[in-house]
């Protein structure tokens, strides 16, 4: 068994904390208070407390999306602003000194699209980022795990959900590298560091199927898995699971196919079924995919965006204001 493999089987289950520190606005300039792009998309500012629930609720692995294009110097080597870089150095701070394993990634940015003709500048803005969060990283030990970007598509055209080309693929590979081997040529303990990369978009039909894994031990592949989508993502889709398990079972067997059973494990980065006022249907289907998942060894990260009853996508499960659990039912099927 690989030490990758054995590595990811610490991890059972996690939550990412969405539309925080990965919020932006385009009015905001890059030295704004970083209160105010945090808060930008009306979700309060990420506390130790909030931190401390969500270990203490009993998840062990915490992935924190941030994005940086609305922080970086353009004219100075897309150096990353000092202020915004020491906030999301305190928040990764918040759960990598309590022992949890923490991921780190680029989410929202806007440099990065997968065209041949941007190959080159997204390679190199690639290069430049990494390599600053690598340093400033360098001696954390490897319960902080980077991921080198989140959903990398092309935005706004019929290509952006259903899977990619071979353009997309191209792309995404070239990045993909790009950050494996920035990070690996950082000092300290990079050498060693776990790293997740994805497919194009993360795409868990398609995209999984046309990743080239960089010559390297410690590679996770990252995947992300909202199944079956008319009950678990579509805002206006059916409320009730019947148990549907088509597309759950198919996706695990892509899994192990195509990579655990060659040794190299994977994190499904993001899932979650949103709330149509249907937390009974929702906790069978969480028991249903953990257990499926961990038939083959995957841990998986639930997305919480902190939303509940807007017409928006609606993952929320801590409320962070009074740091209360409210479905507390599926809340018990992803611990357990």
């Amino acid at each position: 068994m690989s030490t990758a493999i054995d590595f990811v089987r610490q991890m059972k289950v996690g939550i990412s904390i969405g539309d925080t520190l990965d919020a932006f606005h385009t009015a905001l300039p890059v030295d704004a208070p970083t209160e105010k792009s945090e808060t930008a998309w009306g979700k309060p500012v990420i506390t130790e407390e909030l931190v401390d629930t969500i270990l203490g609720t009993g998840f062990q692995l915490i992935r924190i999306p941030v994005t940086w294009s609305g922080h970086l110097y353009r004219e100075d080597d897309f150096r990353i602003e000092p202020n915004w870089l020491a906030r999301v150095k305190e928040v990764v701070d918040y759960a990598y000194r309590r022992g949890a394993f923490v991921i780190l990634n680029l989410h929202h940015e806007d440099w990065n699209f997968p065209y041949y003709d941007n190959k080159e500048t997204a390679c190199s803005i690639m290069r430049l980022i990494w390599k600053q969060l690598a340093d400033t990283f360098a001696e954390y030990d490897e319960h902080l795990i980077f991921e080198g970007q989140n959903e990398p598509r092309k935005i706004g055209t019929d290509l952006e959900w259903n899977g990619g080309d071979q353009e997309g693929w191209d792309v995404v590979n070239a990045t993909n590298q790009v950050f494996v081997e920035t990070v690996r040529s950082a000092g300290g303990n990079n050498a060693g560091r776990y790293l997740m990369i994805p497919g194009y978009a993360a795409n868990c039909q398609v995209g999984i199927k046309h990743i080239a894994i960089p010559r390297d031990e410690r590679i996770i592949i990252s995947v992300h898995a909202y199944e079956p989508y008319d009950f678990a993502l579509k805002i206006d889709g059916r409320a009730t699971w019947n148990q549907d398990t088509k597309m759950i079972d198919t996706l695990m067997d892509d899994l192990k196919t195509l990579y655990v059973d060659r040794g190299i494990p994977v994190i499904i980065g993001e899932f979650g079924a949103m709330n149509k006022d249907n937390e009974e249907d929702r906790a069978e289907w969480v028991r249903y995919y953990l257990d499926k998942a961990s038939e083959i060894h995957v841990p998986c990260v639930w997305w919480d965006n902190g939303n509940f009853s807007d017409k928006g996508e609606r993952f929320g499960l801590i409320n962070r204001y009074d740091y209360t659990v409210t479905y507390p039912k599926v809340v018990a099927e992803l611990i357990k």
